[in-house]
């Protein structure tokens, strides 16, 4: 009887194994997508920054094999292989490293290039967060793909810890109407579906263009003086566009102010566990606005 139970259990055993095995790990992109592994992901191929950065906070960083370029945080990140430029990756390069995950970005990836991996059979995870509960998901979706669960728990309820309480320290600000410039020639902005203006929204900012349809919209000169922000800000690694150029239109409010803020890049513009930085910046910045707004 014992050697019967004995053998039972055996068989149990290996059939919750094989269980499991076909079960393996499920989880869901941003974009509704289920990613399925048979193990925990030990080849990962990272094809922008933000994904780079949200993968080392996760715990992955060890099975990081390859990178996008400009994947320059964590320092450690550097020292991976690069596969080349974020909209034109190099192929042959990413299947030469065999990963059994990609991470991607839709708004920065080609389309057609993560197409052609999939049809390899490598498993993509796409990636575009647009508010704080999205990147602290994004961490607890991470570790489950990679097998550091518990990492990714943790640096989820860190975060969310935080950017909590930002929220309920700069909630109840007074409204100050921002005009964020990302580019110059032509004159291109963000609406409010990005990241950026959920981090202007949690420091009691406006964005100004917030309703624009496209996620990053060319505008005219003309709409932003006829908006006449209290504040401009602008990311601190563009090259063709100077905020002193603001400075001819004596009559806008954040001219008049001086309410002209380069905010660091890297920070604000990767939706990843520093934008809390940038949220921090952000908030001091517009609180600096508030000082010099007139009364009435």
């Amino acid at each position: 009887m014992r050697h019967r139970l004995t053998r039972l259990l055996s068989i149990l055993i290996a059939a919750t194994s094989v269980g499991n095995a076909i079960a393996g790990i499920i989880v869901t992109d941003d974009f509704g997508n289920d990613v399925r592994l048979d193990k925990p992901a030990r080849r990962i191929v990272s094809l922008s920054p933000h994904t780079t950065e949200l993968l080392y906070a996760a715990g992955a960083g060890p099975y990081v094999i390859g990178v996008s370029n400009y994947s320059n945080y964590p320092p450690a990140a550097l020292q991976v292989t690069s596969v080349g430029r974020i909209g034109a990756v190099d192929i042959e390069k990413i299947l030469t490293l065999k990963p059994d995950l990609i991470l991607a970005w839709r708004s920065g990836n080609s389309a057609s290039q993560l197409q052609q991996l999939r049809s390899f059979g490598v498993p993509v995870f796409e990636s575009q967060p647009t508010d704080y509960a999205a990147i602290a998901t994004s961490l607890e979706r991470l570790g489950a793909l990679s097998g550091t669960e518990e990492q990714g728990r943790k640096a989820a309820a860190d975060f969310r810890a935080r950017w909590q309480a930002l929220s309920r320290s700069y909630g109840d600000r007074k409204p100050v109407n921002v005009f964020y410039q990302i580019w110059g020639r032509p004159l291109m902005t963000l609406n409010g579906k990005h990241m950026v203006s959920t981090v202007l929204r949690t420091c009691g900012g406006n964005n100004i263009f917030g309703d624009l349809p496209q996620l990053a919209p060319h505008v005219s000169l003309e709409a932003v003086i006829a908006a006449n922000p209290e504040a401009i800000l602008a990311p601190d690694d563009a090259r063709d566009h100077p905020l002193d150029e603001w400075r001819q239109f004596g009559k806008m409010k954040a001219v008049v102010a001086g309410n002209l803020f380069t905010v660091n890049a890297d920070w604000l513009n990767r939706p990843g566990p520093r934008v809390l930085d940038a949220t921090e910046e952000v908030c001091r910045i517009l609180d600096t606005v508030r000082s010099r707004s007139r009364p009435g």
